[in-house]
């Protein structure tokens, strides 16, 4: 054999054989697609309604992605289909991922070359009575920027998720004890009494004495609250503690409102139901909670440009003078 040419057959082994040797171990896209749309329905029928393709499509792809794995996916039954155990472990782990590839893909798609998208963990009150309302300045300003939100209440390790970032609650000792994160003060949180107006019984307001013999409303992320703002206004309430408790600033407060006891919550996140009169101040007494409001972020290096920019716009919406002209 000519040596160019068995350097060039050389070669070409050489290339076919890294190639294979570097290929990953996965399936193709139409058959994960196939599988978990067949899984969540456990029927082929519905899979192929779902993906507009013909129950034999369906199938064949699950057929081939049984044999690609080497398990069986789904046994047959009377009625048609079901999972095995191997099926709903599989079916578990790449339903996240799927979902997870195409939101990434919808993001590539809407940005068109520029701007950026943003992964961001929010307390939901805050989230939706705080920073919603602003957000319209934020497409004004930055049009081509994409903030994905999703609710969070305690704190969480970023490396497992896909959040660029946090709007979280707590006192400076907390943020300081989120391993791995830097923090930006945003808000300090100021809380006072409120109730429905019924609850006074014709008064303006109580007196702190008289909320202790009413019925408090909890708020089960700040199990204290209540006590520290007796405490403060030096008044002995032996039930502050007692009470039904919310998750959400936003439960507390509809309870307060429908008259069921008087709610701790801070003033800028009801400002709307104190306006029209669904919650009145029962005491003017605020208290700073010793907690704020914060950007949390992983600590690495340089920002990316979208989270960069989100970021210097929220510090801008959260000064003093912003809030005031809202």
């Amino acid at each position: 054999m000519h040596p160019q040419l068995w350097n060039l057959l050389s070669a070409r082994r050489a290339v076919v054989y890294i190639s294979h040797t570097m290929r990953r171990k996965i399936p193709s896209l139409q058959a994960l697609a196939c599988f978990d749309a067949a899984a969540r329905h456990e029927s082929y029928t519905r899979a192929a309604q779902e993906l507009a393709l013909t129950q034999s499509a369906v199938s064949r792809q699950i057929t081939g992605l049984e044999a690609f794995l080497g398990v069986a996916l789904f046994r047959r039954t009377r009625h048609g289909v079901a999972l095995t155990p191997s099926g709903a472990d599989y079916a578990r782990q790449i339903a996240p991922r799927l979902q997870a590839l195409e939101r990434d893909t919808l993001d590539a798609m809407s940005r068109q070359g520029t701007g950026g998208a943003i992964q961001l963990a929010a307390v939901p009150t805050f989230a939706a009575r705080w920073l919603m309302p602003r957000l319209p300045g934020l497409a004004a300003l930055h049009p081509e920027l994409i903030v994905h939100i999703e609710t969070r209440t305690r704190p969480f390790l970023f490396a497992d998720t896909e959040f660029d970032a946090a709007l979280y609650s707590g006192t400076p000792e907390q943020v300081a004890n989120w391993a791995g994160t830097r923090a930006m003060a945003l808000l300090p949180e100021e809380v006072l009494p409120v109730c429905a107006p019924a609850l006074l019984g014709g008064k303006a307001q109580l007196t702190p004495a008289a909320l202790a013999r009413l019925p408090l409303l909890q708020q089960s992320t700040r199990p204290s609250a209540w006590r520290q703002w007796f405490e403060a206004m030096g008044v002995n309430a032996p039930a502050a503690l007692s009470g039904p408790r919310y998750e959400l600033y936003s439960m507390t407060a509809a309870a307060a409102a429908q008259g069921m006891g008087v709610a701790l919550v801070p003033r800028l996140l009801f400002e709307p139901e104190l306006a029209r009169g669904d919650l009145v101040v029962a005491c003017k007494r605020p208290l700073k909670s010793g907690r704020s409001y914060w950007l949390v972020m992983p600590e690495r290096g340089e920002l990316r440009p979208a989270l960069a920019a989100f970021t210097q716009w929220l510090q801008e919406a959260a000064s003093p003078g912003a809030e005031a002209g809202l």
